[in-house]
């Protein structure tokens, strides 16, 4: 007979519930009943509306802004606690405040650690995420972080274009190693942009290091907020010679004109995964889905098996 306490139970959040739905199908599993109570003042209280003594759960929910979706997701890994859940793993497609992983002038916050250490005194047993801003954000964490990769994704879809000529392309210098990565495995060239801002989400200037006469080039970035790099990356290249421009982002996040400047850039498309729902649909935007690689990973922790053959890069 199968012992059901044994069985793990999924739980999306609001913020990621179409996400989460896809997720659990991928497992084989039904989500969990979660209610939510909210007060005149916008406060909200979830509540898991079953047992979870002694279960391994897994709670899905990115933690993109506004806050409250990291506030949701803390408070359901409380709740959980509370609940006398054995394992708690927060399954987060896409860490937010991930760009706080370091002070890079005096007087600001570390905000990456300080919310990994929230996670875990919210309860959270084990971190379930994917290409975190900086590879060194696991370390921020004293609970085991599986990091996975969007390369899996789509590394198969670009060898699905059969692209001659490919070239691979790091939008700034801090993403060189991803696309030297990338590289390695499609067998093709690097490029990199050398950029300088005046200020967040604002570029005073970029150069080009590398040749990309005649190429098929791939930008590869770990997220797309405004789309301001992308779209000048790709305008500079076009204007040295590239055959075509696409870009590869595993986080869609998209904020301000961001759509406006993909739907009028030389971009040929933008592919993201589904780590963030989009806000609207675009003709330039492909979205690949990341639910059966996170429902792998999770169907491997809950049988205690090796997870290493999900990792492309």
């Amino acid at each position: 007979m199968t012992n059901t306490m044994t069985e793990a139970k999924l739980f999306g959040c609001r913020q990621s519930m179409d996400l989460a739905k896809a997720v659990a199908v991928q497992y084989g599993a039904t989500l969990g009943q979660v209610n939510f109570s909210t007060f005149s003042d916008g406060e909200f209280q979830p509540s898991f509306e079953e047992s979870i003594r002694g279960r391994r759960i897994f709670i899905i929910g990115s933690t993109h802004p506004s806050s409250d979706n990291l506030m949701e997701l803390l408070l359901m890994l409380d709740a959980a606690k509370r609940a006398s859940a054995r394992h708690i793993t927060a399954v987060i497609p896409y860490f937010g405040w991930a760009r706080q992983d370091r002070k890079d002038k005096p007087r600001v916050p570390i905000g990456a650690k300080m919310i990994a250490k929230i996670l875990e005194s919210a309860g959270a047993t084990r971190i379930i995420t994917m290409d975190l801003h900086a590879d060194q954000i696991q370390g921020f964490f004293e609970k085991p972080v599986d990091h996975l990769f969007g390369s899996a994704l789509f590394i198969p879809y670009l060898k699905s274009l059969n692209l001659t000529d490919l070239t691979i392309a790091s939008p700034d210098m801090g993403g060189s190693k991803r696309a030297y990565a990338y590289a390695k495995t499609l067998e093709s060239d690097v490029v990199v942009c050398y950029k300088q801002r005046q200020k967040a989400n604002v570029i005073s200037h970029m150069e080009l290091i590398g040749d990309v006469t005649g190429k098929n080039v791939v930008l590869v970035d770990d997220m797309v907020d405004t789309a301001g790099t992308l779209t000048k990356a790709a305008d500079v290249m076009m204007e040295r010679g590239a055959k075509s421009v696409r870009a590869i982002c595993t986080h869609a996040i998209l904020s301000g004109q961001a759509y406006e400047r993909i739907e009028n850039s030389q971009l040929v498309e933008l592919i993201v995964t589904d780590s963030i729902p989009l806000r609207k649909e675009s003709g330039k935007i492909r979205v690949l889905t990341c639910a059966s690689l996170f429902a792998e990973v999770m169907k491997s922790v809950q049988n205690n098996e090796s997870i290493s053959d999900n990792f492309i890069m």
